[in-house]
């Protein structure tokens, strides 16, 4: 395994996940800065995981024509530079064109840096480099709400986007040295109708998600946007079921463990999502009084979790086997989320503490679990496509439990008048879908890649 090429693809991860979150702490101090309302700062946010989610499915394609180092380090180049711009912004219009900026490199930089490693990795080692991979995904979410509000509060907001700079400048140099030539001898041409209908569908989709986080939403707008999705989205399954050589390659979901992961794994991954970093926080401040930091400092237990068990997933999916490994972090995962909706001001905080380090460890076990069964049985030329397809459902579903979140919260206090209470049982009854996906696997799933032989 080159350790060096994963750990690179993680730090560039870590970047990416770190500014999809970290502005909205800072969003009270940018907007003052800059003279608008702080709810309009919500559209730097809109424009960048927009950006996202509608150029991740060409990533593949990308790397394919022009190679896997020209367009990783393109990508870190525009990100870096999109940074730069972030931070001299002087007006709102000029945020927005740098995050988006920012977006574009988001998109190539971090899906083409998981293919390369992907591809350049055998099967039995695929557990360890997964592992490095993940850890981004896990720590960024909780380091981003305290670092965009200590940045914004004590120094400047700037500074968010000053700190990816030396990031970027490194990754860099370590780019040229670490990232292999991967590239296709015949490319071919790019899908544009797939493109098209993908790209529309899924800004509808994101546009009309966020309008239903928002605030204050307006019902119309994000109503009509859902429907355009669906339209779109529709038409796009049809034709790339169809065509010929796809943007995106669906025919690929045949395969069980990739599918599991795909779907099961996306679902938890947005209840996951909505729960933390945003619901909990929300949870502490507004149902048990805290103070922000208080709430924040209470997520150290779940980075805790997080960390502390990272080092022994490997050996315990050998043990145990990734299909077991898979259940109960999704059945514990929801027992947790059930515990947590019966806590309040008077639950002792020791109890609290413990709860909260052991939905980081089986937030941490799920995530990697999920992670390593992707790719375990998927052909390598098909792996370009698997691993675009996978980038666009994860960036979505991302998405997703960000406003899946905030509706139930809405639902709950006009059902129940326990908002958080009524979120969090929602949650937890949703993750019977990735549980009912994981016991339809064979006991055998994802052996060889947890290095317990060939699957039988």
């Amino acid at each position: 395994m080159r350790r060096g090429l994963a750990l690179l693809v993680a730090g560039a991860f870590f970047m990416e996940i770190l500014d999809a979150t970290v502005i909205a702490p800072a969003a009270p101090h940018i907007a003052a800065d800059l003279g608008v309302a702080p709810v309009t700062i919500n559209v730097t946010i809109t424009a960048y995981v927009l950006t996202l989610a509608v150029l991740i499915p060409i990533s593949g394609w990308l790397t394919e024509r022009y190679g896997a180092r020209r367009i990783f380090m393109t990508a870190v180049l525009v990100f870096t530079l999109a940074s730069a711009g972030c931070a001299l912004a002087v007006n709102l219009p000029m945020l927005v064109g740098t995050r988006i900026l920012q977006g574009v490199g988001g998109a190539m930089m971090v899906p083409v840096g998981r293919l390369v490693v992907i591809r350049t990795t055998e099967k039995k080692d695929l557990v360890r480099a997964i592992a490095y991979l993940t850890w981004p995904a896990l720590v960024a979410p909780l380091i981003a709400p305290a670092l965009g509000g200590v940045l914004s509060t004590y120094a400047s907001w700037r500074l968010i986007f000053v700190v990816n700079l030396p990031l970027g400048l490194a990754a860099l140099l370590l780019a040229r040295r670490l990232v292999p030539e991967v590239r296709a001898e015949n490319a071919g041409r790019l899908d544009w109708r797939g493109f098209a209908l993908v790209a529309v569908g899924l800004a509808a989709l994101v546009a009309g998600l966020e309008g239903v986080a928002a605030t204050r939403p307006r019902w119309p707008l994000a109503s009509a946007e859902l429907i355009i999705a669906v339209a779109m989205l529709t038409a796009a399954v049809v034709y790339l079921l169809t065509a010929r050589k796809p943007l995106l390659d669906l025919r690929i979901l045949k395969v069980s463990t990739y599918r599991v992961t795909a779907l099961g794994g996306s679902v938890f991954r947005a209840v996951i999502g909505a729960a933390v970093p945003f619901l909990l926080p929300l949870f502490f401040q507004l149902g048990f009084g805290w103070t922000a930091a208080q709430a924040g400092l209470a997520m150290i237990a779940l980075f805790a979790g997080n960390v502390g068990i990272k080092p022994a997933t490997t050996a315990m999916m050998r043990a145990l086997g990734v299909r077991s490994m898979m259940l109960m972090a999704v059945l514990t995962s929801a027992a947790i989320l059930v515990a947590l909706a019966f806590t309040g001001p008077g639950t002792p905080i020791v109890l609290l503490l413990t709860v909260l380090l052991l939905s980081g460890v089986f937030r941490s076990i799920g995530f990697t679990t999920y992670n390593t069964m992707a790719f375990a049985d998927v052909p390598p030329e098909r792996m370009t496509s698997a691993n675009s397809l996978m980038s666009t459902i994860q960036e979505v579903g991302s998405g997703l439990g960000v406003a899946l979140g905030a509706l139930l919260v809405r639902l709950g206090a006009g059902l129940t008048n326990a908002e958080f209470r009524f979120a969090l049982i929602a949650l937890a009854a949703l993750l019977t879908v990735p549980a009912l996906e994981a016991i339809r696997l064979p006991r055998s799933a994802g052996n060889e890649v947890a290095g317990r032989g060939s699957a039988r």
